[in-house]
């Protein structure tokens, strides 16, 4: 007896999204393999180079070098401005700090990079305008620790790639910001929710970043994750609440005019009927008058009641 052996099914195999603006700067990638120093200003920011490396880098989307210190309290405001004061015209910033005991050279590095990667992110996103680039002008904070152009390349293809599998749509990185409403639920982190605190329909993530002295990217990470669990969104996706016209007051329909009573019509006059003419009172005839009785023949007592009668009678009679 043959048996027969059924193939495994195929497992499915997940594309690879398409990512926006998936590329980065042949500008760059020139200047790297020229060794150039200088500056390159695109939309999104600038990026010093060194030797064709990369020295610094700023962007308005993220906090600096200085806000990041500070927050973290490895500097105080006082020791950041002294510094620019004394080593800025220089070009010696970080040796300054680190010189001084201000700061060590393991904090300054770490604060450095990462101020360096967050704020490449952003000067190296999708761009409609020429990239310009200045030979020759050193940055103020000096050499600190020089990261290569391939490097700074390959983790901002690697975020792009993070955010876009978190929520795909960018708009959460620039637009103003509101909280859809949903209540927060426990998976919302300590991090994410002072990101929620600081949503007020103004506040983009740059805004909530510097005031949270935070990595932008960190920010945006937050930002995508709460939109994608549905807290958050931009202001331009909710729509505004429509003023409900407020509906006039029912127009009061006017009491029925009251009608007046029906005038009372007085009952119609009774009109006695007319009395039938009383009988003619009968006339009684006098009665004749009578022979004198000679005394003889009367009676010997006569009843005046039968007398009464008897007139009666004969007046009754005479009728």
């Amino acid at each position: 007896m043959t048996t027969v052996r059924t193939p495994p099914p195929t497992l499915p195999v997940r594309q690879r999204t398409q990512i926006p603006g998936d590329g980065v700067s042949p500008l760059l990638d020139r200047l790297a393999a020229e060794r150039a120093t200088g500056v390159l200003m695109r939309d999104g920011g600038m990026l010093h180079l060194s030797g064709g490396q990369l020295v610094y880098a700023e962007s308005p989307a993220t906090p600096g070098l200085d806000a990041l210190l500070i927050a973290r309290g490895a500097l105080d405001e006082e020791g950041w401005r002294e510094a620019i004061a004394q080593a800025g015209p220089l070009r010696q910033v970080g040796r300054f700090l680190v010189d001084s005991g201000r700061i060590g050279q393991g904090a300054l590095e770490l604060c450095h990079l990462g101020a360096l990667y967050d704020a490449a992110y952003f000067v190296l996103g999708p761009s409609g305008a020429p990239a310009r680039f200045r030979y020759g002008e050193a940055h103020w904070l000096g050499p600190v620790r020089p990261v290569p152009v391939a490097a700074v390349e390959r983790e901002t293809l690697r975020r792009r790639e993070l955010l876009h599998r978190i929520w795909p749509d960018p708009a959460t990185d620039r637009d103003p910001l509101v909280r859809t409403g949903l209540p927060a639920g426990p998976a919302v982190t300590s991090r994410q929710r002072a990101v929620l605190e600081r949503i007020d329909g103004v506040r983009t993530a740059a805004d909530i970043s510097r005031a949270l002295g935070r990595p932008a990217f960190h920010t945006l990470v937050d930002l995508r994750r709460l939109a994608a669990a549905g807290l958050v969104a931009t202001r331009a996706a909710v729509p505004a609440p429509v003023a409900h016209a407020t509906v006039p007051a029912r127009a009061t329909v006017p009491a029925r005019a009251t009608v007046p009573a029906r005038a009372t019509v007085p009952a119609r006059a009774t009109v006695p009927a007319p009395l039938a003419p009383a009988p003619a009172r009968a006339t009684v005839a006098a009665p004749a008058a009578e022979t004198p009785v000679p005394a003889a023949q009367q009676a010997p007592f006569a009843d005046p009641h039968i007398t009464f009668l008897k007139r009666l009678r004969d007046a009754l009679e005479a009728l």
